[in-house]
């Protein structure tokens, strides 16, 4: 990301920058849907799934699909994760998400504090994901700090694995993922 341009997150929640003009430019840019796209497969390369099952996957994203994308995507909820993810036990196969969770490190207003709202999304997602099942998050951290307190409450809610950096000497290609992080059972 540009040093000169503000980060998306800076600018309010999401469901307020991801305005009906702001989700109709992002949904129609060519480019940023081939990236999209293509750190979606990545992220789902990193799952590791078997080739032989069919899998129930959970991805969680900030929402910038028009009412007629969302026929085509299949059963979603709109929620806000930072609250929790709200299935039952051993729901999912596996869980993915591309450019989120870095919005559940801003607080928007004086009852939101980061460090608890990502605590509530790991351990509740930790909760919903099968024994010995994975998620990957895609995620473009501000700076150590931030993905340290991102890996940190990952593993306090149970989950294990590390980072994968992919394009780690280019500034504009860096892709950050949470890699494998594996839900063991407790």
């Amino acid at each position: 990301m540009s040093a000169n341009r503000v980060r998306p997150e800076h600018s309010g929640p999401p469901e307020l920058y991801y305005n009906e003009s702001e989700a109709c430019k992002y949904a129609s840019n060519s480019h940023i849907v081939s990236i999209q796209t293509e750190m979606a497969e990545r992220a789902l390369e990193l799952l590791a799934l078997p080739d032989d099952k069919a899998a129930f996957l959970l991805d969680i994203e900030i929402a910038s699909q028009d009412d007629d994308d969302r026929e085509n995507m299949g059963d979603f909820i709109l929620s806000d994760m930072g609250s929790g993810v709200p299935f039952l036990p051993g729901t999912f196969d596996g869980a993915i998400s591309i450019s989120a969770i870095q919005w559940l490190c801003h607080a928007n207003s004086t009852d939101e504090n980061p460090k608890r709202r990502l605590h509530r999304f790991f351990q509740t997602l930790y909760g919903c994901l099968g024994r010995g099942t994975r998620a990957v998050f895609q995620f473009y951290p501000e700076n150590e700090h931030q993905s340290a307190l991102i890996m940190s409450l990952a593993t306090k809610a149970g989950f294990n694995g590390g980072l994968v950096v992919d394009y780690p000497n280019s500034v504009k290609a860096k892709k950050w993922h949470s890699r494998r992080l594996e839900n063991m059972g407790k």
